[in-house]
Formats: C-alpha cells, sequence, structure tokens
C-alpha cells in the first residue's frame, strides 16, 4: 500500500483511532518527574489532534469520489506530504522510525545518533532529509568531525548525560508558566551541539542529534519499545540496534495554517529543554538568534503562546499555549515560521518568540488559537500581543531544535 492509499485509509478511519490512541499515549507533562516521550499528536480531542477528517464531510458522495490530494501534483499545494523521508510514519501511533548511526568521538566512546537536516542540496534529496540553507551559518554552534575509512563520523567533541530524570513542576494554578522547577532528561557539555560540520567531506554541516552515548548496542535495543530513559533520549519510543533504526514520537504544530508534525530535539535552555522533553544542548547558545530572515541568520521563528486558551484542556478546539501544556499535559500547538514547500527559509533552529495575550483583547474576547506567523504579528502591531508579563515581543534567545517531519495539509 502506497502512501497516498494510506493516508486515504487513515484519513476515513481517524474518528474510531483517534480515541484508542489518546487513551494508549496520554502520559502527563505537570508530574513531578517523568522520563519519556509523554503525549504524541493524537490526543483526545479537538485541541490536541488536528489529523484532517475526509473531504467527503458535508458533501453528497462517498470519500471514493474524491481524487488524490494536490500535493500528489505539487508538493507546495494543499495536502498530506511527508518532508523527512528517511522513514515511515506510523499514522496510528503518531510516530517515525528512522535510520540509527553509530559514530564516535575522537575520545573513543561510542555515539549513536540521526539525521533530519543538511545546508547539502544533493544529499538532502539523495538521503531524504531536509534542505536548509541557513545551516550553512551556524558556524559558532556546530561540532566538526570526519569520517573515518568505515564511514563514521569521528566527533572532536561533545557529550551528553542520558542518565537524569526528567522533570517539570507547574507553578501556580493561574500561571503555570514558568515552572518552579524543570530538569532535562538529558544535558550535553559545554561543547555539546547537535550540528556537525563533517570537514573531510565537502564542510557541509548536518543535524545530527545525539540519541545515546557511550554504551554497548545490547544495553539500548528495545525494539518493541519502553527503553530505558537512563540510556536514551526521551522523545524515543523504540530502537532496535540489529536493524539500526529508532523510533521517535511526533508533535503537533502549525506553519502559516497548516498542521505539521515534527520532532523535538534539543534546545539551548534547561527549562525548554525538559518541557519539550529535549537534550539541553548548550553549544547552541553561541548561536545568534533575533534576526530571522536576513543575511548569516541561522534560525527561523517559533511562536510559543503562554496563556493561550486552556480551559476544557484538550476537548477545547481553540486550546493552545504554555498555560494548557503545564495544566492538561498535552502539547503546546506551536507556530512555525516558513518549513520546507511553504517557504525557502526553514531552518530546524527556531528561534523561540513568546507572546501572551493582554488583559485587553482577553476582556474583548479575542484570545485563540493561532496558526499562522503573520496573524501573530499583526496582532503585536494592534497592540492584543505582547511579550511574557507585557514585556516587549521578540527573541526570548531560546533555540529548540525541531526537525519538520509531516506536513498534514
Amino acid at each position: 500500500m502506497n502512501l497516498k492509499q494510506r493516508l486515504r485509509l487513515a484519513f476515513s478511519a481517524f474518528e474510531a483511532i483517534a480515541t484508542t490512541v489518546a487513551i494508549a499515549i496520554a502520559l502527563p507533562l505537570a508530574a513531578t518527574a517523568e522520563s519519556g516521550p509523554g503525549p504524541g499528536p493524537l490526543g483526545p480531542g479537538l485541541g490536541c489532534n488536528f489529523f484532517p477528517v475526509s473531504a467527503a464531510v458535508g458533501a453528497a458522495v462517498d470519500p471514493s469520489y474524491f481524487g488524490p490530494p494536490p500535493s500528489s501534483v505539487n508538493p507546495s499545494l494543499v495536502g498530506p506530504l511527508q518532508l523527512l523521508n528517511t522513514g515511515e510514519i506510523n499514522f496510528q501511533k503518531g510516530t517515525i522510525t528512522i535510520p540509527l548511526y553509530k559514530g564516535q568521538l575522537r575520545t573513543g566512546e561510542t555515539v549513536w545518533y540521526i539525521l533530519t537536516d543538511t545546508d547539502d542540496a544533493q544529499n538532502a534529496k539523495a538521503l531524504g532529509l531536509n534542505l536548509s540553507s541557513k545551516l550553512a551559518f551556524t558556524a559558532s554552534g556546530v561540532r566538526t568531525g570526519n569520517f573515518n575509512s568505515a564511514g563514521q563520523i569521528i566527533f572532536n567533541e561533545g557529550k551528553v548525560d542520558f542518565s537524569l530524570e526528567r522533570q517539570v513542576q507547574p507553578g501556580l494554578s493561574n500561571r503555570p508558566f514558568p515552572p518552579t522547577a524543570a530538569q532535562p532528561g538529558s544535558v550535553g557539555d559545554a561543547a555539546y551541539s547537535p550540528l556537525v560540520r563533517i570537514r573531510n567531506s565537502g564542510g557541509h554541516v548536518y543535524n545530527a542529534p545525539m540519541i545515546a552515548f557511550n554504551t554497548d548496542a545490547s544495553r539500548i535495543h528495545f525494539p518493541d519499545g519502553n527503553p530505558d530513559y537512563k540510556l536514551v533520549h526521551d522523545e524515543v519510543v523504540a530502537i532496535d540496534t540489529t536493524k539500526m533504526t529508532v523510533t521517535l514520537n511526533l508533535v503537533n504544530g502549525f506553519s502559516f495554517g497548516r498542521p505539521v508534525w515534527y520532532v523535538s530535539m534539543d534546545a539551548n535552555d534547561p527549562t525548554v529543554a525538559a518541557i519539550e522533553g529535549a537534550t539541553f544542548a548548550p553549544a547552541l547558545k553561541r548561536i545568534q538568534v533575533g534576526n530571522d530572515d536576513s543575511f548569516s541568520s541561522a534560525v527561523e521563528r517559533i511562536f510559543i503562546a503562554v496563556n493561550g486558551p486552556s480551559e476544557n484542556a484538550c476537548e477545547n478546539p481553540q486550546r493552545q499555549g504554555l498555560f494548557a501544556a503545564l495544566t492538561d499535559g498535552f502539547r503546546p500547538n506551536n507556530t512555525f515560521g516558513g518549513i520546507p514547500t511553504l517557504a525557502t527559509d526553514y531552518s530546524p533552529l527556531w528561534d523561540a518568540n513568546l507572546y501572551e495575550w493582554t488583559p485587553e483583547a482577553i476582556s474583548k474576547g479575542y484570545r485563540s488559537q493561532l496558526r499562522e506567523e503573520f496573524q501573530i504579528l499583526g496582532l503585536v502591531e494592534a497592540g492584543y500581543l505582547s511579550g511574557p508579563n507585557g514585556s516587549k515581543f521578540g527573541s526570548t534567545g531560546n533555540i529548540i531544535n525541531c526537525p519538520v517531519v509531516f506536513r498534514l495539509l
């Protein structure tokens, strides 16, 4: 069954699947200690699940009368489209299974990693990776490495401790963000960045987030799931060191009004990393933020609501933001800037722009779910959105490494 047929089947069977999956994957984020991936993208209500329904809703014909989505003709047109094409997506579980790679530090420790993006256009096509030209501007925040004779990357530096237990303790009930305590489940040393420039192979940059470090294959072999999160990244659902694959949890988001699925791998701030279930990657702090799409900018903007609609949790179709995520345990439904096929400025390094609805906007009933960059910027300009606690809107200085995987529409 090809991807188009699988998607048609998934679309028509969506309602039956969603409830079952939600029960299976819902894990509360607001607990004091909870390593592991947490909720996936198929939550129990319209506020936590954006998988499109059949186009036949409200029509007088069966879904079989509808032709293939326009995206099958032109990827820039509306419709489902896989962007990270290195593996298979499970539409019933909201996961992707991709290749697992094994390398080394030059000091001898084993590095287990994945590949998601590169600034090498030809290899992006050949390997099914996301192309991000902006990665060429990441020199200040990359590690370096070289291929050995076996084709393994020998990284010059960068270690990660995966043994920690992720902890997130929300703040007060009326203002749960920022959390009162937060501890990432994996922490890199001062040199760790997911980015690597391979010096003896064209000098191109690859996004190579670490999955496990300095451990034998037998200790992290969990092909049927339930991995040991003291050894592997918190977004890992299953890992197979025989087939050399890893299954990762996907996350809901939006880009220019379209729902997308992505993976959250690293962040340059420990609190953000804890909330995201990501690795704290200190070396990403060296990358400049705030310049968006100007020359030499390595980042693209992500827009994160602080106090978006949170009443009734996932049952609220307008649900969005960190208040919601820290109280009901599901993801915040963030809004990306440009992604591949919708814009030319994609970067997996997302410059976090937090916004907060003003008291005036709330009193007038304007607070709602926002899915598009320029809608957000327009509301900032109109004075209905600000930075946290009424501060000036803009970059918080935080970078989140979130490669985009699938465009749902």
